[in-house]
């Protein structure tokens, strides 16, 4: 019978060790962690965005980015429900087409991923760390690298996967923290911490537009986090890599324009004399937030409504809708949630993720040169990864 070694207990290392033993081979998992599936446990602060209904090659970010087409085709939306349902994980689909364990608990994925496994046969060694992965190719009739990333270094993230790739010649594409928060030259910020506000975020590269996002902003201790900012992230830590000037603007109002928001605040400002500019700006904004922009622009909290005027009013609606923020780095591999870069994805079959320098040695997930957005899109390229390497091992 053919023997099969999965380095990597993860999400694209579980799946495969599944098809590979529906296929009747014997499945061997190392896995470095006491346990398996310790990142699928913390994802989507424990619920677990499992996939995306959702999928195109447009979610992704690779230096080949035309590589994912043939997976999340193969293996997308449709097949990955299927095989949920045949493991007894129904999933709980949002309108904008993310998807969840309907039990809302990342905990029930990795329960019924590794028992469904071990129920196949599946021999899983845990707290085993390989360190030959050539040892392995003799030992075994195909090696699949499952390893991860570097991203979440506290779950076990590591390089060890490019590592192995580069004993084979493999080209590394950079890699770099994605879907992660950035640290702002701002003390300021630092000041706001934990203060929290639904806006837009643009980010700035050379002073010029990239993107914006919207969603939740929260200021941190070293700047800034929350869905808005980490969906930014991944073109923010390329720029940083690059050594490109980085910055933030964020839109507090994003249902405002400038002339409705200063004519709002003048408004209120004639109306309410006696009420100081941090009475008005609380009706908008977090005091704590109100708190920073006025010092920012160096105004006095206590002024009064009848000391405001027109022309105080635009400054601070200018400033509310577009408050801009030096970058200076990530939060760090440790707190990514992906990483980005990788093993070179022109060196890999897309069909089959075999490595085209070394016959039987696959690699599969986030060691590769693939990056999703934030919303499943990850998850979904593991998934159909691991899939598509486990078919191949059984035909040929």
């Amino acid at each position: 019978m053919k023997k099969v070694a999965i380095v990597g207990g993860g999400a694209s290392g579980l799946i495969c060790a599944i098809f590979c033993a529906k296929e009747s081979l014997i499945v061997d998992v190392y896995e470095q962690n006491s346990r398996c599936a310790k990142k699928i446990l913390v994802s989507g602060n424990g619920r677990c965005n499992i996939t995306n209904k959702n999928l195109s090659s447009s979610d992704y970010f690779s230096e080949n980015s035309l590589f994912v087409e043939f997976a999340i085709k193969e293996f997308g939306f449709i097949g990955f429900e299927k095989f949920c349902q045949s493991i007894g994980l129904l999933l709980d689909i949002k309108d904008d087409g993310r998807a969840y364990p309907l039990s809302n608990e990342a905990k029930s994925v990795a329960s019924l991923l590794v028992n469904h496994a071990k129920n196949l046969g599946v021999n899983f060694h845990t707290d085993t760390k390989i360190s030959d992965i050539k040892k392995l190719l003799y030992d075994y009739d195909a090696v699949v690298v499952a390893t991860g990333s570097e991203a979440a270094s506290h779950l076990g993230g590591n390089r060890d996967g490019v590592n192995f790739a580069q004993e084979f010649g493999h080209n590394i594409i950079p890699t770099y923290p994605s879907l992660v928060q950035l640290h702002l030259n701002s003390q300021i910020a630092k000041k706001m911490s934990g203060a929290k506000i639904d806006g837009e975020v643009t980010l700035l590269i050379n002073n010029k537009k990239e993107l914006s996002c919207s969603g939740d902003i929260l200021f941190t201790d070293y700047g800034a986090s929350g869905f808005a900012i980490l969906d930014i992230s991944q073109r923010a830590s390329i720029a940083l890599m690059e050594f490109s000037s980085v910055a933030i603007a964020i839109n507090l109002l994003p249902k405002f324009d400038a002339q409705k928001l200063s004519n709002h605040i003048n408004k209120m400002a004639l109306s309410e004399p006696k009420f100081s500019i941090i009475d008005i700006l609380s009706g908008l904004i977090p005091i704590k937030i109100a708190v920073g922009i006025l010092e920012d622009l160096k105004i006095q909290t206590l002024i009064s409504g009848d000391e405001i005027g027109i022309k105080l009013s635009k400054k601070i609606a200018n400033s509310l809708l577009s408050w801009r923020f030096e970058v200076t780095d990530t939060h760090s591999f440790r707190h990514a949630e992906v990483s980005g870069g990788g093993i070179d994805t022109s060196e890999i079959n897309p069909k089959t993720f075999e490595s085209l320098k070394q016959k039987n040695l696959y690699f599969c997930g986030e060691v590769l040169d693939v990056v999703g957005r934030r919303g499943g899109y990850n998850f979904a390229f593991a998934w159909a990864s691991g899939y598509l390497a486990a078919r191949n091992i059984a035909k040929s």
